[in-house]
């Protein structure tokens, strides 16, 4: 007997919506940077401050492309309703001339580790493996269908667990960054809020089986952009230690 064809037997085999809400779970359980052995030791108070300036530093350079990542999916959308939910992103990230946004706390976080606005805001100190995955989340969004561009912000869904932890710890920890956690603060209301929305629209626009696939590996494929900023921190600046050329250098009182 001859078998289905390939794409026949993905149409037919469909996940349900609480079957690809698992799938997506699953990932983040796997894949999420939570694992990752830097922030292990930073939720253990392992990391001297000079770490912290240096994890600051480089995730400011991710912080600063995430209003520009929301407003290219913006601009690929077509639907009104759509663009009306994702621009708050933008004004979470950038502020108005009402309140502070997500950048500006970053800022606040990183001037609390003992790191200059000027030296943040520069950026030229970003190491750049940094720069080469936050990069290739723009490539990801820009160039990926519009299907995956949205699936890839699906991290939100586990953020708030990991900022609570995170909050929690710091001030264990690091109680000199205590001033500085006012981004954490304001995203354990919006990335939940974010993830909702964007869970949904995926869970109800993947409408084949291979369209499902294609939101699992856009997940996927964040995930490894998160881990891998974190990897070259971990190798720069933990073991062996070897920051490149021109990145950010600690020093030790």
């Amino acid at each position: 007997m001859r078998s289905k064809p390939a794409t026949a037997l993905c149409d037919s085999e469909m996940l349900s919506p609480e079957e690809l809400k698992t799938r997506l779970r699953q990932v983040g359980e796997e894949r999420y940077h939570h694992r990752h052995p830097f922030h292990l030791m930073m939720h253990e108070g392992q990391l001297s401050r000079g770490q912290l300036q240096a994890w600051a530093l480089n995730r400011y350079y991710y912080q600063s492309i995430i209003p520009i990542k929301d407003s290219i999916i913006l601009s690929r959308s077509e639907d009104p309703e759509f663009r009306r939910a994702w621009r708050k992103r933008v004004i979470d990230h950038d502020g108005d001339a009402t309140h502070a946004g997500g950048i500006e706390r970053w800022i606040k976080l990183a001037e609390a580790t003992g790191l200059e606005r000027q030296r943040v805001l520069r950026g030229e100190e970003a190491l750049p493996a940094t720069r080469y995955a936050v990069d290739a989340y723009l490539s990801l969004v820009r160039s990926r269908s519009f299907l995956e561009a949205v699936a890839s912000s699906l991290t939100e869904m586990f953020s708030r667990d990991l900022i609570t932890l995170r909050m929690d710890r710091l001030r264990q920890h690091y109680p000199w960054l205590s001033g500085g956690l006012d981004y954490f603060t304001a995203r354990l209301d919006q990335a939940p809020e974010d993830a909702r929305f964007a869970l949904q629209w995926v869970t109800d626009n993947a409408r084949t089986r291979p369209e499902q696939e294609l939101v699992i590996a856009a997940l996927r494929a964040k995930c490894d952009i998160l881990w891998a900023q974190l990897d070259a921190l971990y190798f720069a600046y933990v073991q062996p230690g070897w920051p490149p050329p021109g990145a950010f250098r600690i020093r030790e009182s």
